[in-house]
């Protein structure tokens, strides 16, 4: 049976090819179109999978989508709205106003003697907005009746855009598959549902807890499922807007990013602040957890998080919404595991890409495994879709061990496109061993080899690799590829060397081979890779196997040889805004424009045309930082 996923259109369009509950290729629109987060149906990605795949539209059985039509989307939001206006009405935030009030009372003193790498301490509270704007997020927050006006006035406006977007999006849906003659074999599933079914088929438990955070979909903001060999059960839903998508977007625009795109730079934020400045505030607006629900009192009210981005240390307001993110999920995560009786747990959702959330579950009592799925995000939902259709057929889908499983790319082609770009090269007898004597020789290698990574995380095959010595890489290496980042990069780890590096890993030791879940380091990979630790002594690691990646794993073990570490910074290869590479031709680009040393790629070592003064320039500023 074959089924092709479609991911929702609005953001990160993404196909999946599924034949026999086995994924067979996977790709964002993003990746083709040099687009990040490309919205629109996946035209360039299903045209590409086709040929990858030998599949012909004929062929196909089933396409999979994860939201229902536009006005079954409608008709979900207004139940969700219904059901916020009756409970609002017998909960008060004055708790909370009453706390910011007190934390505003001018004695807050913002402790800044730790300074943030590529954070302008100037910077450090929020630009400061008109007057006029500012006197607005105060005048709402003035009590409960006016926080309420905001609440419902902004709720009001998301239902409104909302509805259009899943109007327009059905119609560009229905219009494409139309001219493909596909339009026949859709069908639509409960968004969280599709979450769901991802994370719980892919991890190959018998039976787990499986819990769905994000921003929105068909009515909810997440929900709990068991899975089992039955099939998905849902025990509980949580209603839309008590959203912990929402609730970390709110903080990511206050504090002047990008939300669905900067989460992680909160996430990097957070661990130099102070969550308790005004975590207390938080904390009160949240009910129901101990029933194993979410509810926010007046979530849609975002004015909260800009007048706290204004009144307060960017870092510590970061720092609370980060905490209480965890501090909610793991008590209703801890609520559930304890009703179902279950002791493994899968996650899914665009919330769960928070690493530091993954882990505070992993920490639950009890839990014996975690899985991530991969793609976590919506992009992902796709592959969920399908996955329903094939057990709707009777076909249980295979568990996923590997995500190399966008296109790959002939030597032929590689050779074409360096001759093309002029550059210098080389073709390897050995790649792993002459590209890990280039490593343990302190060069930035731009790794591009095999088929492409599914999902948002670069594991060894578009990726840019260092050695993980010098902390001090995070400012320069970030400052060459044009970001802005607050998270040390993540290391690739040798499986083997596991227990010497990281704490209390078992139980995720599966996940981590997908970089979704951090860890505490022991003293020895603090000291010997701190440029891959956090502040807080935490990493987020890509343990990598001979089975999950031979090619990889053979060259961190060449390393090793080498030098004595199992640790190499492994960071996306891809300039600052731009998706992750996805041909030889972006691999070149991005290697010339971000001046890397070098360009791995297939059988091939490109060096860069400026290399000599690319040198000149790292020693400048080595010298700058040691002084």
């Amino acid at each position: 049976m074959r089924v092709l996923g479609i991911s929702p259109l609005d953001k990160d369009s993404t196909v999946s090819f599924v034949e026999n509950g086995r994924i067979l290729f996977a790709c964002g629109e993003e990746r083709l179109s040099r687009v990040k987060l490309q919205d629109g149906f996946p035209s360039l990605a299903l045209e590409l999978g086709l040929k990858r795949t030998g599949w012909t539209l004929d062929s196909i059985d089933v396409v999979a989508y994860s939201f229902f039509d536009g006005k079954e989307e409608a008709r979900l939001i207004k139940e969700s709205q219904d059901y916020d206006t009756l409970w609002q009405k017998n909960s008060s935030s004055e708790p909370s106003l009453a706390i910011l009030r007190q934390r505003t009372d001018g004695s807050y003193r913002p402790d800044l003697s730790t300074s943030v790498p590529g954070l302008d301490p100037a910077k450090e509270f929020a630009d400061k907005k008109s007057w006029w704007k500012r006197k607005a997020y105060e005048q709402t927050l003035r009590s409960s009746t006016f926080d309420r006006m905001a609440h419902e006035r902004s709720f009001k406006k998301w239902i409104e855009l909302a509805v259009a977007d899943h109007t327009k999006w059905t119609e560009v849906l229905e219009s494409e598959l139309g001219k493909r003659g596909l339009l026949g074999k859709l069908k639509r599933y409960n968004h969280h549902l599709c979450h769901a079914a991802n994370a719980f088929y892919a991890s190959g438990f018998d039976r787990s807890l499986i819990i769905s955070f994000d921003g929105y979909g068909s009515g909810n903001c997440g929900a709990i499922y068991v899975g089992s060999d039955k099939g998905l059960e849902k025990v509980h839903e949580f209603k839309f807007p008590n959203s912990l998508g929402q609730f970390y977007e709110y903080v990511t625009s206050a504090l002047g990013f990008r939300p669905s795109r900067h989460e992680g730079k909160i996430v990097g934020l957070a661990a130099y602040g102070n969550p308790e400045v005004v975590g207390p505030i938080l904390r009160s607006r949240f009910e129901g957890l101990e029933e194993g629900d979410i509810r926010i009192i007046n979530a849609s009210n975002y004015y909260l998080s800009r007048y706290m981005a204004q009144n307060f240390a960017m870092r510590d307001v970061a720092a609370a919404y980060q905490t209480v993110l965890e501090e909610v999920a793991k008590k209703v995560a801890g609520y559930w595991l304890k009703k179902t009786g279950c002791e493994y747990v899968c996650l899914s959702g665009g919330v769960n890409a928070n690493v530091k959330l993954n882990q505070r579950i992993q920490e639950c009592e009890g839990v014996k495994g975690v899985y991530v799925y991969p793609n976590m995000g919506d992009g992902g939902c796709g592959t969920g879709a399908a996955y329903v259709a094939s057990v709707e057929s009777g076909i249980r889908p295979e568990r996923v061990d590997s995500v190399y499983l966008g296109p790959d790319y002939s030597e032929e082609e590689i050779e074409s496109c360096l001759k093309a770009a002029g550059v210098h090269y080389k073709r390897l007898q050995e790649p792993e061993v002459e590209i890990a004597a280039e490593l343990a020789k302190n060069r930035i290698v731009g790794r591009f080899n095999g088929r492409m990574e599914y999902g948002p995380r670069a594991l060894g095959n578009r990726s840019v690799l260092y050695q993980a010595k010098e902390p001090e890489v995070n400012l320069w290496l970030n400052h060459q590829l044009g970001r802005t980042e607050f998270m040390p990069f993540a290391p690739a780890a040798l499986d083997e060397s596991k227990h010497e590096l990281f704490k209390n890993i078992e139980g995720g030791e599966r996940t981590a081979q997908f970089m979704t879940i951090t860890f505490d380091c022991t003293e020895k990979m603090c000291k010997e890779s701190p440029a891959a630790v956090h502040i807080d002594k935490t990493a987020r690691p890509q343990l990598v196997t001979a089975q999950s990646n031979p090619s990889f794993h053979k060259l961190l073990t060449e390393y090793k040889k080498l030098t004595g570490l199992s640790v190499l910074i492994n960071t996306s290869f891809n300039m600052h805004e731009e998706p992750i590479v996805c041909s030889p031709e972006d691999a070149v680009r991005a290697f010339l424009d971000g001046r890397i040393d070098m360009l791995a790629i297939g059988n091939y070592l490109a060096f860069h045309p400026q290399l000599e003064e690319i040198d000149r320039e790292r020693n400048l500023l080595d010298k700058a930082s040691s002084v």
